[in-house]
């Protein structure tokens, strides 16, 4: 039975452990599939808030249909990365993390098909065509496609996280590594999937995708949708073809099975009572982060052109406005990706200076004062006289931009730090790698359930407009930064790299 590590990594030594290093170009490859996911995501995240309010979804339970995402994930990311864990290496020609990688990017290709043509399948179950009309044929398509779309990703996230921090064999330093070569995946991903967003002129280039039932911007959406398959099938074809599962693993769920009848849910919980407090504080500043991220996530393409641009989905008569500010947003989302790249190249640098505890708790501060800069623009532009034309004043849209752009920095650390000191401190508690994954998404997706049901009809309390979901946000993301910088002390993590050298 092979030995299990330990936090220090001693006892093998250093020859052993050359031996079993992973090349920094295979983690690389192992990285490349979380471009094709997020190029998905990105096209998600900016289009479909706007997309799903022209199918006749008031803004107030817009917010509603995104808990598809956080409920399947509940269950479904933790369940994959369970099952991965206990498949042995050997037993699979793909090992134990690609067969749930490769099945989970089918789901996905399938999924943005399915919502991507939504308003086609829509038409043929009977839905009117006529404008402001309630198509429910398209929204119960839509919702189909929305669920195996978010049940995909899940179902890829946990073996695409975990499949890095195997082949690190548990080195924090690799496995903060592994962590930024998937940021910078992700930050690719977005970047080519918000530049898709913010192109208006797909229809042109694919004019098979406007139909009857499918307007301009709905046949931009169906094609950044096709695009995306296209990036994904590249990138899961790299990572399952070109990266080989080592045969053993130093702390392997494999090794150490459960009982059968154990149920699956008793295991994921009844871990909990193994946790540390390190482990703890991770999983607290997760969820309070994600409680910061989540709003943004949900309204920042709608914010843009609600509150900058002053047009609604649902007037005729601005609809257009609507329209140009959903695509400046995502314009803004590809800046932001770019800063999210950049920073993914040297966050180990930071971390290895600061210390990752105080590195995540300074970016969730940076986000709280983006959030209230979010609130100031929204504030000024209230008050401010646009031109006739109601094109918003460039210093307001310049303003927007900035924020959006700098948002990318926290953005890559959340994306990474979180899983890399999961990755090692669940680790050292004996459980796998995909189960250390769903653990850490039960923090992420359990506050964007809060905030998927409060969200939209917190806003309506107050108007009708994004701002109070953000000022939630502003506030989760501050205490947030306090707690990882006073409950992740900096201290320990410089003594524990000192250990590493």
């Amino acid at each position: 039975m092979p030995r299990r590590p330990s936090g220090g990594g001693g006892g093998a030594g250093p020859a052993a452990a050359a031996v079993r290093k992973v090349p920094l170009r295979k983690l690389l490859r192992a990285a490349s599939v979380a471009c094709g996911v997020q190029f998905g995501w990105a096209p998600q995240l900016s289009l479909l808030t706007p997309y799903v309010q022209e199918l006749g979804i008031p803004h107030a339970f817009a917010s509603l249909v995104w808990l598809c995402g956080p409920l399947s994930g509940l269950l479904v990311q933790p369940l994959v990365g369970h099952l991965s864990d206990r498949i042995a290496p050997a037993a699979s020609p793909l090992g134990r993390r690609r067969p749930f990688i490769a099945a989970g990017a089918a789901s996905i290709a399938a999924a943005v098909l399915t919502v991507g043509f939504s308003a086609d399948l829509g038409r043929i179950f009977g839905d009117s065509i006529t404008p402001g009309s309630t198509r429910l044929g398209a929204i119960t398509a839509y919702l189909v496609g929305f669920w195996l779309l978010d049940v995909g990703n899940n179902a890829t996230q946990g073996p695409c996280r975990a499949f890095p921090a195997d082949l690190t064999e548990n080195d924090p330093r690799r496995t903060r590594i592994a962590n930024a070569y998937f940021s910078l995946f992700m930050a690719l991903g977005n970047i080519l999937g918000y530049a898709t967003g913010a192109y208006s002129g797909w229809y042109k280039i694919f004019p098979f995708t406007v139909t009857p039932s499918c307007s301009i911007s709905c046949a931009n959406l169906k094609s950044a949708f096709l695009l995306d398959i296209i990036i994904l099938v590249v990138t899961t074809c790299i990572t399952v073809a070109s990266v080989q599962e080592p045969q053993s693993f130093g702390s392997d769920e494999a090794d150490h099975p459960s009982t059968e009848q154990e149920a699956f849910l008793w295991e994921l919980f009844g871990s909990f009572r193994y946790f540390t407090l390190p482990v703890w504080m991770v999983l607290i500043v997760t969820a309070l982060t994600w409680i910061g991220w989540f709003p943004f996530i949900l309204f920042d393409t709608d914010w843009m052109g609600r509150e900058i641009y002053r047009g609604s989905p649902d007037d005729p008569s601005i609809t257009q406005s609507y329209h140009d500010g959903v695509r400046m947003g995502s314009f803004g989302l590809m800046l932001n990706s770019v800063l999210l790249g950049f920073t993914s190249i040297v966050l180990e640098k930071l971390c290895r200076k600061w210390g990752a505890g105080l590195v995540w708790g300074v970016s969730n501060i940076l986000m709280a004062l983006c959030f209230v800069a979010m609130l100031v623009i929204t504030y000024v532009a209230k008050n401010m006289d646009y031109p006739p034309s109601g094109v918003p004043p460039t210093g307001i849209v310049i303003a927007s931009l900035v924020v959006f752009t700098i948002l990318g920095a926290p953005l890559a650390i959340t994306y990474s730090i979180p899983y890399a000191m999961a990755a090692s401190r669940v680790e050292n508690l004996g459980l796998g790698q995909g189960l250390a994954m769903g653990i850490l998404n039960l923090a992420i997706v359990i506050p964007q359930v809060i905030v998927s049901l409060g969200s939209g009809p917190w806003d309506q309390l107050f108007g009708g407009g994004n701002a109070p979901a953000f000022a939630v946000a502003a506030a989760a993301s501050f205490i947030g930064g306090l707690v990882a910088i006073l409950g992740l002390p900096r201290a320990r993590i410089a003594s524990r790299r000192r250990g590493h050298r």
